[in-house]
C-alpha cells in the first residue's frame, strides 16, 4: 500500500520500477563499469590510488587497491540490508539466523580473512566460493601458487563438500546462507525481490542461459586442466584458444553478467537476475538438488490463492499453481530463501529436508491403516 508524503511515494517509486528506481539501476550500472573497466578511461589508475589512500593504515603485504574498497563496500551493502532484514523479520527465526550467517560470512570470510592472509604474506584466498562460481580456483597457475591446504579445500570442498551438503540441504545453504551474491540481493536487495519475472518465457530463457553458461564453465575448466597436464608448447593456437577463453569469460560472465547486470539491474528486474539466469554455481546445485532431500511441502486444502508466496519469490517459481494442486515440489531454481512460507498468510508451505508425514496430512482411513500395522504386528510375534 503506498504512503501519504514524499517519503511514502519515494519508498513506493523506488520499489517499484519508478523513476527513482530507474536512476538507481542506472548508477549502480555505471558503478560497475566503472569499477570493471576503468582501466581503459583511466590507465593512470586512480581508483587504485583512491584505495590506497582509504586503507593506508593497512601495512604494505595487504596491497590495496580498487578490489578492497569494492569488498568494503559490499561489506557495508550486505551489513545494512542485513539489519533492515532482521527488523522487519524479526519474528522469524529462520529467517534471523539465515540472515546474521550471511552477514558472518561476508564480514569474515568475504572481507576480513583475505586481507589478513595478505598481512601474514599468504595468498589471497575467498573461503566462501567454490567451483563452478570461482573456475580460478581451478587453474593451473592458481593451484601452482597456492598452498597445499588452499589446493585441497578448492578440490574437496567443490568435489565432495558442495555436492554432499547439496544432496542434504538442498543448494539453499550455499545460495542463501553463504554465497556473497546471494547475501547481496537477500540484504541489499530485499526491497526490489518482488520484481523477479514470474512467466513461462523468463522461465525458459532461464533454462537456457543458466546451463548454457555453466557449459561454457566446464569448457573453460577442460582447456585449462588439459593445458596443465599436457604439453603444449608446441600448439601456440591452442594456447591463444585458452587465453582468448580465460580473457572473455571474465569479461562476459563475470564482470557483465556477474556485476554489471546482476547487480545492476536490481531494481528493474529483481535481485536474482545473475543467480537465477547466468551463475554456474547456481545451475551445478540445482541439478544435484532435483535428487537430494530438500522440498518445499504444501499442506493440502488450505490454500487461499492470495499469491504472495509466488510475488516474492526472488527467483520467479510459480508457487501458488504448487501449493493449489496441493503438490510438494523441488524446483532446480529454489534458493530456500524461505519467504514462500514467511509471506503465507495460512501456513500452507514449509521448506523441509525430509518428508515425514504431515500431522495436517492425517485422516481417518490413514489411522486406521496404522492400527491394522500394529495389529498385524501384535499378532505375528
Amino acid at each position: 500500500m503506498k504512503k501519504a508524503g514524499a517519503a511514502g511515494w519515494f519508498i513506493h517509486d523506488i520499489k517499484n520500477r519508478g523513476v527513482t528506481a530507474w536512476i538507481t539501476s542506472l548508477a549502480l550500472i555505471a558503478f560497475y563499469v566503472i569499477l570493471y573497466f576503468n582501466h581503459k578511461v583511466d590507465p593512470n589508475g586512480r581508483l587504485d590510488a583512491f584505495s590506497r589512500s582509504l586503507f593506508s593504515f593497512l601495512p604494505e603485504s595487504a596491497s590495496p587497491n580498487k578490489w578492497t574498497f569494492y569488498g568494503f563496500l559490499y561489506t557495508v551493502a550486505i551489513t545494512v540490508g542485513g539489519l533492515y532484514v532482521l527488523y522487519k523479520y524479526r519474528h522469524n527465526k529462520y529467517q534471523i539466523v539465515r540472515t546474521c550467517v550471511v552477514m558472518f560470512v561476508q564480514i569474515s570470510l568475504g572481507f576480513s580473512v583475505p586481507i589478513l592472509l595478505k598481512i601474514f604474506h599468504q595468498p589471497e584466498y575467498y573461503f566462501s566460493y567454490f567451483w563452478p562460481l570461482k573456475f580460478d580456483y581451478f587453474h593451473p597457475s592458481t593451484i601452482a601458487s597456492q598452498p597445499l591446504p588452499f589446493i585441497l579445500y578448492s578440490f574437496l570442498g567443490s568435489l565432495l563438500l558442495v555436492p554432499l551438503l547439496t544432496v542434504w540441504f538442498g543448494k539453499r545453504w550455499y545460495c542463501s546462507w553463504v554465497c556473497g551474491c546471494g547475501g547481496l540481493a537477500n540484504t541489499f536487495g530485499e526491497p526490489w525481490r518482488h520484481l523477479t519475472s514470474k512467466s513461462t518465457r523468463a522461465w525458459k530463457f532461464e533454462k537456457v542461459a543458466i546451463h548454457t553458461t555453466l557449459l561454457i564453465a566446464l569448457i573453460t575448466t577442460a582447456i585449462y586442466t588439459m593445458g596443465a597436464f599436457t604439453d603444449l608448447s608446441g600448439y601456440p593456437r591452442f594456447q591463444s584458444v585458452a587465453g582468448f577463453v580465460k580473457e572473455y569469460y571474465g569479461i562476459v560472465v563475470i564482470a557483465v553478467l556477474s556485476g554489471v547486470l546482476g547487480t545492476g539491474l536490481y531494481p528493474i528486474g529483481g535481485t536474482r537476475v545473475w543467480c537465477r539466469n547466468f551463475c554456474p554455481m547456481a545451475a551445478f546445485l540445482g541439478l544435484i538438488q532435483k535428487f537430494g532431500r530438500y522440498r518445499i511441502r504444501v499442506k493440502k486444502n488450505m490454500c487461499i490463492s492470495c499469491g504472495l508466496c509466488s510475488k516474492y519469490c526472488e527467483m520467479g517459481i510459480d508457487v501458488r499453481a504448487y501449493a493449489q494442486s496441493n503438490k510438494n515440489f523441488t524446483r532446480a531454481s529454489c534458493v530456500g530463501c524461505g519467504l514462500c512460507a514467511e509471506v503465507c498468510p495460512r501456513g500452507v508451505l514449509r521448506l523441509e529436508n525430509r518428508t515425514p508425514l504431515d500431522p495436517q496430512e492425517l485422516n481417518f482411513l490413514t489411522v486406521l491403516k496404522k492400527k491394522e500395522r500394529n495389529g498385524s504386528r501384535a499378532i505375528s510375534a
